[in-house]
């Protein structure tokens, strides 16, 4: 009997072991608590995904550089006075952005912005004929702290000499002198007077009728790109 029970017991344990292992695992889409863990988690991954996307592209588009279109006017305050006659070729010359420069509604290139620039050709004006001729080019500009090369047209500014007027006034002048010699004594003090008023006329002439070009400093002078500027954004 004892035997029997003892039987009976093992056996009641191994059928519960039996249908403990043979259990089909639980379903974990029953309650919907794993399928919307598993959702959360790939809607969180595409979100994450999309804004990364978004953030790159606005860098994208940060990054992208500004055209200064050729044509584009840079109005300059010359840091010294420049001209025909002060200047030489290859010289160079300073002086700042006069006016903010924009692109659609943007300001690329701030008032105040240093400039440098070069003289390109500088003539006097002779001393009976030609004229004064000054010319000069906008070469770089600092942004951001550094330097940028960049073209413009060359600047002309040009004075036409006097070289008719003056031989007239020389003229006058020496026909003066001559009339003066010949009242104080003819002959030779006629050729004398002829001399010294000839020298009167062309000095009067070279002094009253002959102009240089003179641009002072601070004086606002406009350039015209011939080449497009590239600025990168940072």
């Amino acid at each position: 009997m004892r035997t029997r029970l003892i039987l009976l017991t093992l056996s009641f344990y191994l059928a519960v072991t039996t249908l403990a292992c043979n259990k089909p695992p639980a379903d974990t889409n029953a309650d919907g608590s794993n399928s919307a863990t598993s959702g959360t988690s790939s809607d969180t991954e595409k979100s994450s995904k999309e804004h990364r996307k978004d953030k790159e592209a606005k860098q994208e588009k940060k990054k992208e550089p500004v055209i200064v279109p050729t044509g584009t006017g840079i109005t300059v305050s010359l840091g010294s006075a420049l001209g025909s006659k002060i200047s030489q070729p290859g010289q160079s010359f300073t002086g700042t952005v006069a006016q903010d420069i924009t692109v659609g509604n943007e300001v690329v290139i701030p008032k105040g912005t240093a400039v440098s620039g070069t003289v390109t050709d500088a003539k006097a004006l002779g001393k009976f004929k030609g004229g004064a001729l000054l010319d000069i080019r906008l070469t770089s500009m600092t942004l951001g702290g550094s330097d940028m090369q960049i073209e413009t047209a060359a600047k002309n500014f040009t004075e036409k000499g006097k070289g008719k007027r003056t031989a007239v006034l020389t003229g006058g002048g020496a026909a003066l002198g001559g009339i003066i010699g010949a009242i104080a004594g003819g002959g030779k003090g006629a050729a004398i007077g002829m001399a010294a008023g000839a020298g009167a006329g062309a000095g009067g002439s070279a002094f009253t009728g002959n102009k240089e070009i003179v641009l002072p400093a601070e004086s606002n002078v406009t350039f015209e790109l011939t080449k497009d500027i590239k600025l990168e954004r940072m």
